[in-house]
């Protein structure tokens, strides 16, 4: 099978040859650049290029010269195999040859989702690396692999937020077909894969576009990243139809089963429809037949975007949950500094709150905030409206030495979390590593070698982040931060999978397999059957209850956060499918050990 996304831009590949398309409204003039040969774009209406090439080969190179003066990459390359300032390459789709073709996806309820950067998953950084290592998932019980963004970047190391070029996957990964070869092999596996992508901002580096496209961009916004991306005015058409063609270009081109849009609250749009409708809409409509998978990271926590009908997804079919992994970090570490403060008072009360209905802040006012009240009521969303996570690569990268829980919690308390995470109703995450407690850290890396004001930039004003915490406001201690510029700070936070067969790794491991087996076999059907409602309670100051209400019947879970064991009465013992600590039945009362997590599951007759 042969599939090929067709765009009003870019490359476009035909008997006739291959047919060039800029959009430069703001362009004097414009000639392509192919193999070192020149010829000029005519103008069309409304600021388009375009020209048929018919002696244009697949492997030819091609800039754009803007103004005679300015050569830059095609905004939509689909390779750039000399990295993000170098020529495009002209490809074929077509030319790969897919054996998936049966392949429609899995419904959402069976996601356990697994993210992974893919230049440190593995010692060789590549797609093709990354590949090999996906038996050993599915074998754990992991169904969905989520890559972080793979765009074209500045340099051979990057998060992949900087990203410039966002048709084009990063060349230190590998091609195109590389990519693809990853996302079949997956497929055979019965895994899906989701990719990461961002359309609230380009990256520092590599961007051209307002040297000959300026319409892109708007001055009525600000946003950290400088000028916002125009959604709204006028003349956005082509705008709006860049992002939702790079959505339908990834599930269609490259057979993704969904993407996760990387914060969406950034995103300014006062238009009707707002871009985030269009792209849903969008993409519903052109994959009737698949299972695809629409997640968000908002922090605004719209449940409107969330909304169910019949039980499937309107528009996005989830949303990170920052809300339960901040109440979780709390109850776990006792941080309370920056955005903690929000659930420092309370933790396990807010804990309980994210789990039974989702968002914490449902239109309360944030203290992190100075008041701004944030989210919309979320109680009535199933829990699969949620990914859970305890860690992803935000809240550890986001610390200045990227440490993971593993180094910062004591491994009784973490395996509780860890069973609430797997055993919980919400779709869970675990980042790469995170199943055999890898002790890694994940740091903030980028790779401007070749631009050293931008690279000083990205250095100080990481240490300036970090200037308020406590020791980092000593010029001497804020030095000690890694540079995330240095080749050393991206090897750090590469993951060494031969832990995993290493104690205490392994019996973490098993653990993380058994417990995603119980899930499989115990929640599985209850989501299946359909949510009714959820309920949560403190029945002592450290003791969380919590119970979610199937058609097919209940599970609930019982956390005790307390030093001392605790004793409950009016608990079915004989209902219990996994408890972290050993706990013990006397009479109509059940004594839960410190720090335990007990799950029961009853089905309805």
């Amino acid at each position: 099978m042969r599939r090929r996304h067709t765009m009003p831009f870019g490359t476009e590949l035909s008997d006739e040859g291959a047919t060039f398309s800029l959009w430069a409204p703001t362009a004097r003039s414009v000639a392509l650049d192919l193999d070192g040969r020149r010829i000029d774009l005519p103008q069309e209406a409304d600021g388009w290029r375009r020209l048929l090439v018919p002696e244009a080969q697949v492997g030819a190179r091609y800039r754009y010269v803007v103004d005679d003066a300015l050569v830059v990459p095609d905004p939509v390359s689909r390779h750039q195999p000399d990295g993000i300032h170098g020529p495009s390459l002209v490809v074929d789709p077509q030319a790969y040859d897919w054996q998936d073709e049966d392949w429609r996806g899995r419904p959402w309820d069976e996601a356990v989702l697994y993210e992974v950067h893919v230049g440190t998953a593995t010692p060789e950084g590549t797609f093709a690396a990354l590949a090999d290592r996906l038996p050993v998932l599915a074998d754990l019980g992991i169904t969905a692999v989520e890559l972080m963004p793979v765009a074209q970047c500045p340099g051979l190391r990057n998060w992949g937020y900087d990203g410039a070029l966002p048709f084009a996957p990063h060349h230190a990964y590998g091609t195109p077909d590389d990519l693809k070869r990853l996302v079949e092999r997956a497929h055979g596996l019965g895994l899906m894969v989701l990719l990461d992508v961002v359309y609230n901002h380009f990256g520092p580096s590599g961007n051209y576009l307002h040297a000959y496209a300026a319409p892109f961009f708007t001055d009525r916004h600000e946003t950290p990243w400088g000028q916002a991306i125009d959604f709204e005015s006028g003349s956005s058409g082509p705008v709006r139809d860049f992002f939702i063609h790079n959505a339908l270009y990834w599930l269609e081109e490259f057979h993704f089963d969904g993407l996760r849009l990387d914060a969406v609250h950034a995103i300014t749009d006062g238009s009707d429809p707002h871009i985030l409708d269009d792209i849903a809409r969008t993409v519903r409509k052109s994959f009737p037949d698949r299972h695809v998978h629409l997640v968000l990271e908002n922090d605004a926590n719209e449940a409107r975007y969330l909304e169910r009908s019949q039980g499937a997804a309107r528009r996005y079919t989830a949303q990170w949950d920052d809300d339960l992994h901040h109440a979780w970090h709390v109850v776990l570490t006792g941080e309370s500094a920056g955005y903690y403060a929000d659930y420092g008072d309370t933790p396990l009360r807010a804990l309980g709150r994210a789990l039974a209905e989702g968002f914490v802040y449902q239109g309360e006012a944030s203290r992190f905030r100075k008041g701004t009240r944030r989210g919309e009521p979320s109680r009535h969303l199933p829990p699969t409206a949620f990914v859970a996570f305890l860690q992803n690569h935000d809240q550890i990268g986001n610390r200045a030495f990227g440490e993971r829980l593993t180094v910062l919690v004591p491994e009784q308390r973490l395996a509780a979390a860890r069973a609430a995470l797997l055993l919980s109703p919400q779709v869970p995450m675990l980042f790469m590593g995170e199943e055999w407690a890898s002790p890694s850290p994940f740091l903030y890396f980028v790779d401007y070698a070749e631009e050293p004001d931008i690279a000083r930039a990205v250095r100080d004003g990481r240490r300036r982040e970090f200037a308020e915490g406590a020791g980092f406001s000593d010029p001497a201690r804020a030095e000690t931060i890694p540079d995330p510029n240095a080749e050393d700070t991206f090897a750090r936070s590469r993951i060494d999978w031969t832990e995993r067969e290493q104690p205490p790794h392994a019996d973490i491991l098993a653990q993380v397999q058994r417990l995603l087996s119980l899930r499989r076999d115990h929640v599985l059907p209850l989501l299946r059957s359909g949510f009714r409602d959820a309920r949560w309670d403190l029945p002592t100051a450290y003791c969380l209850d919590v119970s979610w209400h199937f058609e097919a019947g209940t599970l609930r879970f019982i956390l005790n956060v307390g030093d001392a064991p605790l004793t409950l009465s009016g608990v079915d013992h004989s209902t219990a499918i996994f408890m972290s600590e050993p706990a013990r039945q006397e009479g109509d009362e059940c004594i839960l050990p410190a720090w335990c997590a007990a799950f029961f599951a009853s089905l309805r007759p």
